[in-house]
């Protein structure tokens, strides 16, 4: 069964492909068949997930998985939330600098604002969370919605080279490490979206009957 997935990214084609082997599934990325990324206009990870589900399950005429994600702290009422990604507002491409390198920028912005606005607040709890969602037809009256949560807590200063994001303040008590220090492979058996792909898993098994 073939499966697109609507994103053009190709590290997270890598991971869910290993989160989801074994399932008789071909997953592929929107890009590599000339689908458009869809607009994400929603303020929860649930919609703006389903809405690029089924603006690939159209375009594609069959089944799609989108995947939505970011940061959620306690004591700022669940932001950055959706806008995790450009937390701090868009940062502009400078003339020949590679796409990593403007990457490395915002995130740097985006992990000062986040420390400026928890500047002298005790609770520092947050989550990562991955919402998962995969449909078999753009009008398919029952997408499969699984939810991963990570949780930790907010440092007062990033530590770690690994990664990227927010994952230099992200500390793991159970771990005892920022997301920023763990080893991939720790990484990515631990993270939200593995999380969230264990419950896609069963999901896909109980209501799409995809042996596992």
């Amino acid at each position: 069964m073939r499966l697109v997935l609507a994103s053009n990214n190709a590290k997270k084609l890598t991971e869910l492909q290993a989160l989801l082997g074994g399932l008789p599934l071909q997953i592929v990325t929107q890009g590599s068949l000339g689908v458009s990324e869809a607009d994400e206009p929603h303020h929860t990870f649930v919609e703006n997930a389903l809405a690029k589900a089924r603006h690939a399950a159209a375009a594609c005429g069959g089944a799609a998985m989108a995947d939505d994600s970011g940061l959620c702290v306690f004591a700022l009422g669940g932001a950055p939330g959706v806008v995790s990604a450009h937390f701090a507002g868009d940062v502009a491409l400078i003339d020949g600098e590679a796409r990593e390198d403007r990457r490395r920028r915002q995130d740097a912005l985006n992990n000062g604002l986040l420390l400026q606005q928890l500047a002298g607040v005790a609770d520092r709890r947050a989550h990562f969370i991955s919402t998962l969602v995969a449909v078999r037809a753009a009008d398919d009256p029952e997408p499969l919605v699984a939810v991963g949560r990570w949780p930790g807590e907010i440092l007062l200063a990033p530590r770690g080279e690994q990664g990227f994001g927010y994952d230099p303040l992200m500390f793991i008590p159970e771990l005892g490490a920022t997301v920023a220090e763990l080893p991939t492979d720790l990484k990515n058996a631990h993270s939200h979206r593995a999380r969230s792909a264990a419950a896609l898993r069963a999901l896909l098994h109980e209501a799409w009957h995809l042996a596992r």
